[in-house]
C-alpha cells in the first residue's frame, strides 16, 4: 500500500474522531501542537490578543491522536480544520497546497513587507511553492547538531571536537569497549535512530547530506538530486559506524538514556535536549554541542536540517486577513522572546544574534548560543508533494545499506534515486 493510500485509509479511520463543532463566525479557531511549552506560549499570546481585539481567538491544542499529521489530514477530509495551525511540517505544505486547502498568504495585505522584515531571502525562497505563492509562514526551528560528553572527550584527549569523518571514526574506534568482558560492546561513540520511519532520516542521513553538500536539496527541478558524492558519502559514513559497532543499535526509549548514562559519547540532536539534560543529568556530567561531521575535504560552513514547523491558514477560514493579523502578533519580537523562554526553540527570524531584545536570554542560556550560530546555516526540505514518500524510499535503502550492509552506498543511493524519480514521474 502506498503512503498516499495509507493516508486515505487513515482519513477514514480518523474522520469520526474529529468533532464538527459549531463555530462562532466572529471568532477564529487556532490549533497548536501538544508540546507543553507551546501550549503555555499559545495561551499567553491568545490572552494578549483577546484582551484587545474584537475578533476573538478560540484556542486548543491539536486533538489527541497517533500523530498530529494524521489528525490534521483527518480534519481536512472532514472539513473541520482550524482557521490557523502553528505546527505544520514544512515538507507537508506542498501536499496540502495541491489539494487547495490552504490560503496563499502572499495575497493578504501587508504579508510581503512583514515576511521580508523577519526572514532572509534564502528562507523566503525555500518556502515559496512551485506556483510562485507562499502558503506557510516560517515560525520555529530546531537545528540538528552533535551533542558530546565533555568528560569523555577529555579522557580521549580530544581537545577539538572531531568534525571530519576520519577524525570522528578514529575517536569512535578508541572509545568502543566491552566494559564487562561478556563479549558484547556496551560503550559506543554515538547513537542515531535505527527506526525505519521516514521522518527518522531527517535526523541522521539528511543533516549529514546537508553538511557535506553546503545545503543542497534532495529534490531539484522535479527530480532526485542526492545521487552524488554527498549522498553516497553520508551513507558510507553511517554504514561504517554501524558495521564497526561504533554506533549503538539500541533504542534509548526502551530503557535508560544511554547518553545520560555515559555509554554514548555523542549523538545527533536538537536544542530540546538542553532542558531534558539539565533536569536528569548526573552530578559532574558536562556536555556541549558542535556541528554535524563533514567529509575530510569539506570547505565552507556545515549546514544542517533545522526541523522547521510553520504556520498556515486553512481555506475554511472566513477571515484570513484577520487570521494573518493574529499571526503577526504571534511572531513579533515580544512574542518570539516569550516563545524562546517557554520552549527553548528558536524563532526563524534573521539577525537574532544582533537584536538587543534577545541578548539577555542567550546570556542566561549559553548552551543555546551554539544553535543560534548554527541557525545561519540551516535548511528545511524541498517543496515536494511526495516528500514523505521520498524519505520513505531513502529509509528503505538506509536499512539495506547502512544497517545490514546488503548494498554498497553507491548501489543504495542509485536505487533510491531511480525509485524517487519514478514517483516524481521523471522520464528515463
Amino acid at each position: 500500500m502506498s503512503i498516499r493510500n495509507t493516508y486515505f485509509f487513515v482519513f477514514l479511520l480518523l474522520i469520526g474522531c474529529i468533532r464538527d463543532e459549531k463555530r462562532n463566525s466572529a471568532e477564529l479557531l487556532y490549533w497548536s501542537s501538544n508540546n507543553g511549552g507551546e501550549i503555555e506560549f499559545s495561551k499567553w499570546v491568545v490572552q494578549k490578543w483577546n484582551a484587545k481585539a474584537n475578533t476573538k481567538i478560540r484556542y486548543q491544542p491539536i486533538p489527541e491522536g497517533q500523530t498530529s499529521e494524521e489528525i490534521l489530514l483527518a480534519a481536512v477530509v472532514a472539513g473541520t480544520t482550524p482557521d490557523i495551525y502553528s505546527n505544520i511540517w514544512q515538507g507537508a505544505v506542498e501536499f496540502y497546497r495541491v489539494s487547495d486547502v490552504l490560503v496563499a498568504l502572499d495575497t493578504l495585505e501587508g504579508f510581503k513587507q512583514f515576511i521580508e522584515s523577519r526572514c532572509d531571502s534564502a528562507t523566503i525562497s525555500e518556502i515559496t511553492a512551485s506556483d510562485g505563492h507562499i502558503y506557510q509562514f516560517p515560525w520555529k526551528i530546531n537545528p540538528i547538531m552533535t551533542i558530546f560528553n565533555k568528560g569523555i572527550f577529555q579522557e580521549l584527549d580530544l581537545k577539538i571536537p572531531p568534525i571530519t569523518y576520519s577524525k570522528y571514526i578514529e575517536a569512535a574506534a578508541r572509545f568502543k569497549k566491552d566494559t564487562d568482558n561478556d563479549g558484547y560492546v556496551d560503550q559506543w561513540f554515538g547513537n542515531t535512530s535505527v527506526k525505519l520511519a521516514w521522518h527518522q532520516r531527517l535526523f541522521n542521513f539528511y543533516p549529514l547530506y546537508l553538511a557535506s553538500s553546503g545545503g543542497m536539496p534532495l529534490i531539484k527541478d522535479g527530480k532526485a538530486n542526492f545521487n552524488n558524492e554527498h549522498g553516497i558519502g553520508a551513507f558510507r559514513f553511517l554504514q561504517t559506524m554501524y558495521k564497526e559497532n561504533y554506533f549503538s543499535r539500541q533504542n534509548s526509549a526502551a530503557g535508560q538514556d544511554l547518553f545520560v548514562g555515559q555509554k554514548y559519547a555523542t549523538k545527533f540532536t536538537g536544542p530540546w535536549e538542553i532542558q531534558y539534560l539539565e533536569r536528569f543529568k548526573q552530578e559532574g556530567f558536562t556536555y556541549d554541542f558542535y556541528q554535524i561531521p563533514v567529509p575530510d575535504d569539506h570547505v565552507g560552513p556545515a549546514y544542517t536540517y533545522c526541523d522547521p514547523k510553520n504556520i498556515v491558514i486553512f481555506a475554511t477560514c472566513k477571515n484570513p486577513q484577520k487570521a494573518f493579523d493574529f499571526i503577526k502578533t504571534m511572531v513579533d519580537e515580544e512574542a518570539d522572546l516569550q516563545f524562546l523562554k517557554f520552549t527553548n526553540q528558536l524563532p526563524r527570524r534573521k539577525n537574532m544574534e544582533d537584536n538587543a531584545g534577545f541578548v539577555e536570554f542567550f546570556d542566561l542560556n549559553p548552551k543555546m548560543k551554539a544553535f543560534l550560530e548554527q541557525a545561519k546555516y540551516v535548511r528545511g526540505v524541498s517543496n515536494c508533494e511526495v516528500m514523505t514518500e521520498v524519505l520513505d524510499i531513502i529509509s528503505q535503502e538506509y536499512e539495506a545499506c547502512v544497517l545490514y550492509q546488503l548494498k554498497t552506498p553507491e548501489q543504495a543511493i542509485s536505487d533510491a534515486e531511480k525509485a524517487v524519480n519514478v514517483i516524481l514521474r521523471v522520464d528515463s
